[in-house]
């Protein structure tokens, strides 16, 4: 009976301390706290990483994803070049905004580990990263609005179709025959 009693005391005493742990536990040792390496290497590399969602999920496509789609969406070459242009001229300067948002993230890490962090520098650091996150989302959107530009209607809504976004019987605005019921989607957005 002392052994059950032993053995029932230790268990509760497990549970109560694995239940105290927080959520973010598996993360203190990451290099910079609020970035996951997966987030890093997407800023690094220029990736979407959902900032243009507003632009993909609402009938503008992405260059990345026009260029993967050229031969079905029967892309001239003028089109396809001007698309590829328009994808490299994003990404360098995404992927230039993103390496700096790690370096401004890591700063403000570094600052808090190092127990130097003020009120000021906070304020300072928060706005070089909301400044850099800012930019980077416009650059997307932006990019969006432009491969827009370089399509037909027909080739817009063939996208659409192709990427999930609207099936055969909807109308451009995403309507579904008479009842006007959006289909929803899930999914991630590389851009």
């Amino acid at each position: 009976m002392f052994r059950k009693l032993c053995l029932v005391a230790g268990l509760t005493l497990s549970f109560s301390v694995a239940a105290s742990n927080s959520a973010y536990v598996e993360q203190v040792d990451r290099p910079i706290k609020a970035l996951s390496a997966q987030q890093i290497e997407g800023l690094e590399a220029g990736r979407g990483m959902g900032y243009a969602l507003a632009a993909e999920l609402n009938g503008y496509p992405g260059p990345l994803h026009v260029l993967e789609l050229a031969d079905e969406l029967d892309l001239n070459p003028g089109q396809k070049a001007r698309t590829q242009a328009l994808f490299d001229e994003m990404n360098a300067l995404t992927s230039q905004y993103g390496r700096e948002l790690v370096e401004a993230e890591r700063a403000l890490d570094q600052a808090f580990a190092e127990k130097r962090i003020t009120q000021d520098s906070l304020a300072a650091m928060l706005r070089r990263i909301e400044e850099l996150q800012r930019s980077i989302r416009l650059e997307h959107l932006g990019t969006h609005l432009r491969q827009t530009e370089l399509l037909t209607q027909a080739q817009i809504e063939s996208y659409n179709r192709l990427r999930g976004y609207r099936s055969d019987d909807q109308d451009g605005q995403g309507n579904q025959g008479d009842n006007g019921h959006r289909h929803q989607h899930g999914g991630h957005h590389r851009h």
